[in-house]
């Protein structure tokens, strides 16, 4: 079993910044891919960012290329988003999955934690 617990989250004035991290606990994380996700109230979830199980690979949801930066550091099992020029749309609650290697996020044997929120002020 995991456990993902998120942690960084605050209140922050635009154009702030912001680095959340997810550790998890249970079993090492080494073979799994990793990615934030965040919800907005009333909207869907949707992605952020991911990274390969090795860390080779990176990807981001388009309106967060060049401000966002996830990480991971495997033998410690955790892993972060540094958030930079952040924006009042990225105001949500921000949520870390794990996943096995060619796994849905949303599959069964994925596993989420329970978010940390993100609020960005004008």
């Amino acid at each position: 079993q995991v456990q993902l617990v998120e942690s960084g989250g605050g209140l922050v004035q635009a154009g702030g910044s912001l680095t959340l991290s997810c550790v998890s606990s249970g079993r090492t994380l080494d073979s799994y891919g990793l990615a934030w996700f965040r919800q907005a109230p009333g909207k869907e979830r949707e992605f952020v960012a991911a990274i390969s199980w090795a860390g080779g690979h990176t990807y981001y949801e388009e309106s967060v290329k060049g401000r966002f930066t996830i990480s991971r550091d495997n033998g410690g099992n955790t892993m972060y988003l540094q958030m930079t020029g952040l924006k009042l749309g990225d105001t949500a609650r921000y949520y870390c999955v794990a996943a096995p290697p060619e796994t849905n996020w949303y599959a069964q044997n994925a596993y989420w934690g329970q978010g940390t929120q993100v609020t960005v002020s004008s």
